[in-house]
């Protein structure tokens, strides 16, 4: 593809993301790019994402430079105009990010040649009973020792809004709505609707709905599956509930998720991919399901997700490796599949040549 403009998202407090942003910076020099670089922190204000995309002369690709937190402030801007979203890994646990810091240059040079893929990630959207506000005395107490809070999100214009149905909010979540209590000695008591229909009735310290994306995330720290991004499903996981049944469920992807907070419940914060966006009172609710757009991010080759879900979490280091004195095989099969298993998903393995894949 041809890129003519670059959105900039760094991790200020990191050297080498500063030091990557001159690498990103110098290329954009020498291949006569745009380049901006975007920060809701800067002014202290507070901007939606196609504002902070307008502002920067609507790029056509968002470069991240940082770990995971990073990506998810670039993956909002890049939704907000069907932009693409490429991650460089300066983080600890790095899923989302696709390249080292020191190959930079190289992905860039990929993608300026289309030598690329464009993987599309699940995104959640919403809707609610009522606009999302921070009232103000929370979003000073929220604000100390960090950034300004992002604004509420805006009612989306192109979609019906009924008294039953609720009012529709412009939000992308790549990892996950999060419905969670306010103070420490109290729970929120919420209904939960799968499909429309009442599943049960938690009391928990929080409610999450999350993107196959974002169950290697605060789902998966709540016990929740980890599911393969390339799947299509909708998960709920509750934190810390107050009952028997405490398990995740996956749903279908047509399959809403309602989040209703009950008449005796304290009142309730909605978190989307970590920020803070709003706060319901009991009797309100929103409903949760997979947006209808996608967030578009570069891939410079297939993406081993198990392998890196193997790296980040040591599960080499488990003790059955050592209990059964030789290790399992990193690679089980050597050969490319027969014909009735050709259309598997395989990974690449290191080393052979693209006529050599096991897939």
């Amino acid at each position: 593809m041809s890129v003519s403009r670059i959105g900039l998202v760094v991790h200020g407090g990191r050297a080498e993301a500063v030091q990557a942003a001159h690498v990103v910076r110098a290329w954009c020099h020498e291949h006569t790019v745009r380049c901006k670089d975007i920060d809701v922190w800067n002014d202290g204000g507070r901007h939606s994402a196609r504002e902070e995309m307008a502002a920067a002369g609507d790029p056509d690709l968002i470069v991240t430079l940082g770990g995971d937190g990073t990506f998810l402030r670039g993956a909002r801007l890049a939704a907000a105009v069907d932009a693409l979203v490429l991650g460089v890994d300066l983080g600890r646990v790095g899923f989302l990010t696709e390249v080292p810091a020191a190959g930079v240059r190289a992905a860039l040079d990929a993608v300026g040649e289309d030598r690329m893929e464009v993987e599309q990630r699940m995104l959640l959207t919403m809707r609610s009973s009522r606009r999302l506000v921070v009232p103000s005395d929370m979003e000073s107490l929220m604000r100390y020792g960090r950034g300004p809070l992002l604004p509420p999100p805006h009612v989306r214009t192109d979609c019906e809004a009924g008294h039953e149905w609720g009012i529709p909010l412009d939000v992308a979540a790549l990892n996950d709505v999060v419905l969670e209590k306010l103070v420490r000695d109290r729970q929120v008591s919420v209904g939960v609707y799968l499909a429309g229909r009442l599943l049960a009735s938690y009391s928990a310290d929080a409610l999450l709905v999350a993107t196959p994306t974002g169950s290697t995330a605060y789902s998966f720290a709540a016990g929740g599956p980890v599911v393969s991004p390339r799947a299509d499903a909708v998960i709920f996981t509750p934190v810390a509930p107050h009952m028997t049944f405490n398990r995740s469920v996956v749903a279908a992807p047509d399959e809403p998720v309602g989040l209703r907070v009950l008449e005796r419940s304290g009142r309730a914060a909605i978190s989307i991919d970590g920020q803070l966006r709003g706060v319901l009172d009991p009797g309100d609710w929103i409903g949760v399901y997979p947006a209808p757009r996608r967030l578009r991010a570069v891939r410079l080759g297939p993406m081993d997700f198990y392998g890196r879900l193997r790296e980040r979490m040591h599960l080499t280091d488990a003790p059955a490796a050592i209990a059964d004195g030789t290790p399992a095989p990193l690679w089980p099969v050597t050969t490319p599949p027969p014909r009735d298993l050709a259309h598997l998903a395989m990974p690449e393995r290191p080393g052979l040549g693209p006529g050599d894949r096991t897939r």
